[in-house]
């Protein structure tokens, strides 16, 4: 360990002097003070890595001279060291932000494991999250070879998404494109799964938890006359930046429980979301509420009914008599009113909000090359999220539903994908233009690069016409026309798109949260 410069003040500096040795034999630099007002000129000639600061020292104590070095150095570490166990020096101390905290007599083994606590603690934990997740590398290579039931994916999902937030937190790109590469792995076989799965669901009872009978089995038993419930569904949400921004919602509120849930095909706002509110599969709103439900070529807004739709599920399942209100937030002016008006909500049995932001943040990645930018990787996207997610009416909301009471529901209705590779598709001008997934006549396509329902009525989709058929793309794909091919893949590329068949689109989280 060299180069790293120690400043440490006390006033009886002297009796100090085998632990400066000490420090000294393992290369540490050590500059001594015997008083606060020495530190502070001497900390505005030199820099330092660490400080060590006596609490009780004659002339400007040790919280003074803290005071002083964090106004002129806010980064430097200080750790404080004190004869006296008073609460309030430590939360004196804790609260000036400081790095750490001894009661004398220390030993030098003490001052090492500071050291190593405050200075080396990137490097350490770095080194255990990289040894760590090569393990578990291993682990899930094996597996991603086994696995076969809804589940087990859903379980390997997650564990994909822990250690990509792990190893977000450490430099070491190397181990990132280790697990970069394993997830796209997993999103190949996952492909492979869905292919041979997902339409066996539909009337089986060995099926996940799917779009249209989420709210029946998920929700309807959680609500209760005795408490209010807020249930929100925040659109385009993926379970990593569910799991970026839970800590937040933590301090307000203790997790019941968490369960993944598979969004339906496509997931699109318009099928998954319609699905969620009306408790059916798109074939079944089309027939039952056809004044209710667009197809892909209808013009006009396909997600306009959903509070219709969720009043007429409520009376289907007997629960008509439930105070219920839905709210949907398109924009920031729309969420501060809500939030304005939030405490009007307190005898609603029910309080529907649908929240927007995260579906115009993808969408406008699209179209602002601003947004582009701030989110070109999956870490930044989450890293975004996060920062709206503190700063937004959301959170105000939530706050609020906690101080009332509420029980907190959570959930999305389909995930995103940052999408990379083109996949060459060819079809009519009826055909929809989602670049995920395609409907329409006679389309020609890549067959490995898409799962393909020739028959939409097998997975509960409406036939636009006798011939029509259902593809969506898997893993990272997009779909691209040959006719000006090269722009269209340069806009796209690496832009975040949802429609197709892929872990980040298709398993989303769902929680159940109780206030503080």
């Amino acid at each position: 360990m060299s180069n790293i410069n120690i400043l440490w003040v006390d006033d009886e500096i002297d009796l100090l002097k085998p632990h400066i040795l000490f420090l000294e034999k393992k290369n540490y630099n050590v500059t001594t003070c015997q008083s606060g007002t020495e530190a502070i000129e001497v900390i505005e000639d030199k820099n330092f890595d660490i400080v060590f600061l006596d609490e009780n020292m004659p002339g400007l104590t040790g919280l003074e001279t803290l005071a002083e070095i964090k106004e002129k150095r806010a980064n430097i570490p200080v750790v404080m060291i004190t004869k006296s166990e008073e609460e309030y020096i430590m939360e004196e101390a804790i609260g000036s932000k400081i790095a750490d905290y001894l009661i004398k007599p220390v030993n030098p083994n003490q001052i090492l494991l500071s050291l190593k606590k405050n200075l080396d603690h990137t490097r350490l934990v770095s080194e255990k999250t990289t040894s760590n997740y090569q393990q578990e590398f291993r682990k899930i290579a094996m597996d991603l070879s086994m696995v076969n039931t809804y589940e087990e994916w859903a379980s390997l999902y997650q564990k994909l998404i822990y250690w990509e937030m792990e190893l977000e937190n450490i430099d070491d790109p190397a181990m990132f494109e280790i697990l970069e590469s394993q997830k796209s792995e997993a999103n190949a076989q996952f492909g492979k799964f869905i292919d041979k799965n997902y339409a066996n669901w539909f009337g089986s009872s060995d099926a996940p938890t799917m779009s249209h009978n989420l709210f029946r089995e998920k929700v309807v038993p959680e609500l209760s006359k005795e408490q209010p419930t807020l249930f929100i569904v925040i659109d385009n949400l993926r379970y990593d930046q569910w799991k970026a921004f839970e800590p937040i919602i933590q301090t307000y509120y203790k997790k019941e429980y968490e369960k993944p849930y598979y969004s339906i095909l496509p997931t699109a706002t318009q099928y998954a979301r319609n699905a969620i509110f009306s408790g059916l599969m798109p074939s079944d709103m089309e027939r039952l509420h056809p004044n209710y439900w667009k197809n892909d070529t209808d013009e006009g807004g396909k997600n306009m009914f959903e509070n219709e739709f969720l009043q007429a599920q409520l009376k289907r399942l007997g629960l008509g008599h439930l105070k219920c209100e839905y709210t949907k937030i398109t924009n920031l002016k729309s969420g501060k009113k809500l939030v304005d008006n939030f405490k009007s909500k307190k005898d609603n049995d029910l309080t529907v909000v649908v929240y927007n932001f995260v579906d115009m943040l993808s969408h406008s990645k699209t179209e602002m090359e601003v947004v582009k930018e701030l989110a070109s990787n999956d870490k930044a996207y989450r890293s975004l999220t996060v920062s709206w997610f503190k700063n937004s009416p959301l959170l105000e909301m939530i706050q609020q539903a906690q101080q009332m009471g509420f029980k907190l529901i959570i959930t999305t209705d389909h995930g995103t994908i940052n999408v990379k590779n083109p996949s060459k598709v060819i079809g009519d001008r009826d055909t929809s233009l989602n670049l995920r997934y395609k409907t329409g006549r006679s389309l020609t396509y890549e067959d490995k690069e898409v799962y393909a329902a020739t028959n939409p009525k097998d997975i509960h989709l409406p036939s636009l016409s006798m011939s029509s058929s259902f593809i969506f793309a898997k893993g990272d794909f997009f779909f691209a026309y040959p006719n000006n091919y090269n722009h269209y893949v340069s806009y796209y590329r690496n832009t975040y798109q949802h429609g197709g068949v892929s872990l980040e689109e298709v398993i989303i989280p769902f929680a159940v949260l109780n206030p503080r």
